[in-house]
């Protein structure tokens, strides 16, 4: 069966080891005969969440209208799967991605979003995968916690400081089959 996936990136690099992965999973994602869009998170206009539990009161998920409302949202709406990626930021996501993460609150409680499985991609430039574990977890309490998500998979890319290394990397590999398994 068909699945309609929706990759949400982090990194304000074009180009980038983040982008590389994406573009390895979401390789094996049209191969397996799934349709896959993206989202440059990293590269768009999303304010924080301002915890004012105004969501949906004027019509949209979000009173305070950014990139979350006008692009996003009409791609999560339409999502069966997201694949979230992005570069290590001091152990955590990074900043970029989780504004648009914070957002997703609108819709706990709101309106049911179709998105029922969810695959956590990173890279960074450590060399130990235990030091990706903050982020991890943090991923792992979003998809077990209120969205309900199934994980169907992370991978890690440590030891990529410059844009380039993960071509070196066999998490574009592991990006790719993870990409065709689903």
């Amino acid at each position: 069966m068909s699945k309609r996936i929706l990759i949400v990136t982090g990194s304000p690099r074009v180009g980038g080891n983040s982008d590389r992965l994406a573009e390895a999973f979401a390789k094996g994602a049209l191969e397996a005969g799934h349709t896959v869009e993206t989202f440059a998170a990293g590269r768009a206009n999303i304010s924080p969440c301002h915890a004012c539990d105004m969501c949906f009161s004027k019509g949209m998920p979000c009173v305070f209208n950014d990139d979350f409302n006008e692009k996003l949202v009409p791609m999560l709406r339409n999502a069966d799967v997201i694949a979230l990626v992005s570069p290590l930021y001091w152990y955590d996501i990074s900043a970029q991605l989780k504004l648009a993460i914070d957002k997703l609150k609108a819709f706990s409680g709101h309106e049911a979003l179709p998105i029922k499985e969810s695959v956590l991609m990173m890279c960074g430039a450590v060399s130990e995968e235990e030091r990706f574990s903050g982020a991890v977890e943090v991923y792992r309490q979003i998809t077990r916690g209120s969205l309900k998500w199934q994980d169907r998979g992370v991978v890690l890319a440590p030891s990529c400081p410059q844009k380039g290394d993960i071509e070196k990397s066999p998490a574009l590999e592991k990006a790719y089959k993870l990409g065709l398994s689903l």
